[in-house]
């Protein structure tokens, strides 16, 4: 993101206007959204690492996205872990769930809402992390923000937010298009502070 775009979304955040997107505008953006302020900074350290590798802070549209639908994943980035119980997960073969207890054992958690067992096992073996026998550290705010930020690379999302293509993403991120009224509100709202 350029100096000026970084400023104007600083300004709008209510932060020093430095230019530079880092842990402060990072942890002000998502209390923007309502992420409570101890969840925000954890989430900013994490984010003003993984979120430049991942390119996601190279333009205004990367990170409305990007924004956007980790705040419906999460439920404005309060939910590090699905409120339903997984169950409806059970037996689902297309996320890897075989095992009877994966559906419960394998649910969405982190701000991008990880779910099934393959997926654990893949994005834990890439991180370096045994996610398949620990899922629950997905839930850390700083390992599901490297997570997210790794799906989000993975599953070439960046090229859909270049072309603004909201119902593209939301297909990679959820399989379908639940909740899309909402990741468009949201979207809208993230557009506001970056465009």
């Amino acid at each position: 993101m350029d100096a000026a775009s970084a400023k104007r979304l600083q300004t709008k955040l209510g932060v020093g206007a430095d230019g530079v997107i880092g842990r402060g505008t990072l942890a002000a953006l998502f209390r923007y959204f309502g992420c409570p302020r101890e969840r925000a900074d954890e989430l900013a350290l994490a984010g003003a690492v993984h979120m430049v590798t991942a390119g996601i802070l190279d333009t205004p549209l990367r990170l409305a996205h990007f924004t956007a639908q980790l705040a419906h994943e999460s439920d404005n980035f309060l939910a590090m872990e699905e409120y339903a119980s997984g169950a409806a997960y059970e037996g689902r073969a297309d996320l890897g769930n075989t095992e009877p207890g994966d559906g419960k054992r394998y649910k969405g958690r982190g701000p991008i809402q990880l779910t099934g067992r393959a997926n654990y096992r893949e994005y834990g073996r890439e991180a370096g992390f045994d996610f398949e026998r620990h899922p629950e550290m997905v839930s850390l705010p700083s390992v599901g923000m490297s997570v997210a930020c790794r799906y989000w690379t993975k599953k070439g999302l960046n090229a859909l937010a270049d072309n603004d293509d909201l119902l593209t993403i939301t297909k990679k991120i959820n399989g379908g298009t639940n909740g899309l009224q909402d990741r468009q509100v949201k979207l809208a709202k993230a557009k506001a502070l970056m465009l």
